[in-house]
């Protein structure tokens, strides 16, 4: 169901047209763009509450409201669903009023490749893969490799690369680590799939946790090897022991050996917090994370320790979910989430309050680690959020504008000589960058040669994008009447600026004004920055607008048009380097697009194919002798020119920025 208004005290629901079933809301501004998502045991109840007397409201809770035109929401069956649909709003709107979380570092996760036929061990960071199996996360990459190092004495699993497995496995001879014995070398065959698979396994069974038997295990044979008087092999086992617990000794054993855990403590004040993680695998801490939170409504702590679980466990692939999570703080909704957990993990999961004894204790090292980490987020941000503010109300005074803009565009163009143009859009949203929106657009052969002319297309392009996701929206919104608006993929070009910068002067500014001007949108300020004395262009201006070097407006405005500019630029090269890479192999009879593929993958650039002799070429699936004598001599007949050319994408050549820059 839904109800909307113009004004933001007009907009609450009619009396008894909002359920008192679970389900979960959300609050629009004008734009469509999702403010807050929440959900409620009673829905009446809970929507309730934010239309009483805005002097009772939280500042912050009333400050959304104001914003707000519009809300809906969605009835579901329980709390569990309604946990759940929650979760799935929230990541996909990223709605600027819920909580957010960010990992206050990259954390390296120790991951192995199961996915693979010889599944690899390598260092990964970021976000998770399917396919991969995860361990961790550590604090320092040298810790997972010196912890790697150890291991592979006793698990000789495959770490290199599938380049390196590749050359390795087409010329017969393994890496070093092959030669060394820290390699099984399934590249030249020393062992099977299989084999190589239950080294692996092998390796994932020692890092779970289950470490104990296979070291009674090793003793074992060693005692054996010894009473046979084999003592090169009960040497061997000796070492490869000595490395097993060497490894163990990395990790402190805290809590009693059968004990898997995932501790979460939080810590925090009305605007930021901290959530530290320690995970506990065989009595011993396996691995930590931390999270920085910013509050944008007065939530408790309870219902933030439930948004750090839903963040902690929903994002996962192949999540490794412990049947006990023990919590500074108990989620508002601790049944629901026990709920859901368990399902995640196919098995129960108790989630608690530790009270006393040695969890207690390991609980409050926790809550300390917390405590710093939120001491360091704090000296690092306390000048950047004051510094954002202060560019956003420069720029909004420099460029009279009737608020600061929260959402500023940027826009470049790169080119060489007309060809391969390509435009970038840059988005800046409370003055970061917000990746996720950034887009490229192909600027069309009529305008490629023309700076202003391309500009013109690529902003026109953009927005009309936007009035056809604007009107798209209304036209579903009077076909669904009352019904509930069912959640879809977040469309950024939907979402439009409040400023709307170029990389140029007058010129380029007015291009982007015209733009704007034959779609009939006003509400949109342009200027363009230009390069050489970093001056303000606004659109038919004959005088530019000059800031102080030391403003932050200015430093914000450069780092936008550089973003923007290296963003051109790279697209440019991409679509460069791929037309000229394939223009080096056309025009060989026999050699479609798929041969031309199976080629570059097989040996990585056109340098490698030139090199490479006509046996090696016919190696290659697909390309025959015949096929093979022709592609070498094509490429043996081309210039020095169409060499250097053809390899740019190899690195040989690397443009100058100001070469690209039309």
């Amino acid at each position: 169901m839904r109800a909307s208004r113009t004004n933001m005290p007009d907009f609450r629901p009619e009396v008894g047209t909002v359920p008192e079933d679970p389900g979960v809301y959300r609050f629009l501004d004008k734009d469509r763009r999702v403010l807050y998502v929440g959900k409620a045991r009673n829905l009446r109840s809970r929507l309730n509450s934010y239309f009483a007397d805005p002097v009772g409201l939280h500042p912050r809770t009333a400050a959304m409201v104001a914003a707000a035109s519009d809300v809906d929401w969605t009835v579901v069956g329980t709390e569990v669903e309604a946990l759940q649909l929650e979760y799935t709003w929230i990541k996909e709107f990223e709605p600027r009023f819920n909580v957010k979380y960010t990992d206050d570092k990259s954390y390296p996760f120790l991951a192995i490749t199961t996915a693979e036929e010889f599944p690899r061990v390598t260092v990964m960071r970021g976000a998770k893969r399917k396919g991969v199996r995860y361990f961790g996360p550590y604090s320092h990459a040298w810790a997972i490799r010196e912890t790697v190092d150890q291991l592979l004495r006793v698990f000789p699993a495959r770490t290199c690369s599938k380049g390196v497995f590749r050359r390795a496995a087409a010329s017969g001879r393994p890496c070093l680590l092959g030669y060394i014995g820290k390699c099984s070398a399934p590249c030249v065959g020393r062992v099977t799939a299989e084999e190589h698979r239950e080294i692996v396994d092998g390796f994932c069974a020692f890092l779970a946790g289950d470490a104990e038997p296979l070291m009674k295990d090793i003793e074992e044979r060693m005692r054996t090897a010894a009473s046979d008087e084999d003592f090169e092999t009960a040497a061997r086992l000796r070492d490869d022991l000595f490395a097993l617990r060497k490894a163990l000794e990395r990790n402190a054993v805290v809590l009693p050996d059968r004990t898997r855990a995932d501790l979460l403590a939080m810590t925090g004040d009305e605007l930021q917090g901290a959530v530290q993680v320690f995970h506990v695998r065989g009595g011993r801490i396996t691995g930590q994370r931390g999270m920085i939170l910013e509050r944008s409504l007065n939530l408790s702590d309870e219902e933030l320790m439930e948004q750090a679980l839903l963040r902690l466990y929903g994002d996962a692939v192949d999540v490794d979910i412990p049947a006990e999570v023990l919590v500074s703080h108990l989620p508002s909704e601790q049944d629901a989430v026990a709920r859901w957990l368990g399902e995640r993990r196919a098995a129960n999961v108790e989630i608690r309050q530790p009270r006393r004894g040695a969890k207690r204790a390991l609980m409050e090292t926790v809550a300390k680690n917390a405590d710093q980490a939120l001491m360091l987020h704090k000296r690092k941000r306390v000048g950047d959020l004051t510094v954002r503010a202060k560019a956003l109300e420069e720029l909004q005074q420099a460029l009279d504008l009737p608020s600061a803009p929260l959402r500023v565009e940027g826009y470049d163009i790169s080119t060489l000589q007309g060809q391969d143009t390509v435009g970038s859009m840059v988005v800046f949203e409370d003055g970061l960058p917000r990746t996720s929106d950034y887009r490229r657009f192909t600027v069309s052969p009529e305008n490629a040669g023309s700076d202003t002319g391309a500009m013109t297309e690529v902003v026109g392009r953009r927005f009309r994008r936007y009035l056809s996701e604007r009107a798209e929206a209304s036209d579903v919104e009077l076909e669904l009447g009352d019904t509930p608006t069912a959640p879809t993929k977040r469309r950024s070009f939907s979402y439009p600026p409040q400023l709307l910068v170029v990389d140029g002067a007058a010129a380029q500014a007015s291009a982007a004004q015209q733009a704007l001007d034959d779609l009939g949108i006003d509400d949109i300020a342009v200027c363009g920055l230009a390069k050489r004395l970093e001056e303000i262009w606004l659109p038919g201006g004959s005088e530019p607008i000059i800031l102080s070097r030391s403003s932050e407006a200015l430093y914000l405005l450069q780092r936008l048009r550089d973003e923007a500019h290296r963003f051109a630029i790279a697209g440019h090269r991409k679509k460069r380097a791929a037309r000229t890479r394939a223009s080096a192999l056309d025009g060989i009879p026999g050699l479609g697009p798929a041969k031309r593929k199976a080629l570059l993958r097989r040996l990585g650039s056109v340098k490698r194919i030139r090199a490479a002799s006509a046996e090696e070429l016919s190696e290659v699936p697909g390309i025959g002798p015949v096929l093979a004598d022709a592609v070498a001599q094509h490429l043996q007949t081309k210039s020095d020119n169409s060499d250097r050319v053809a390899n740019v994408s190899t690195g040989e050549i690397t443009a100058d920025v100001g070469e690209l820059d039309d």
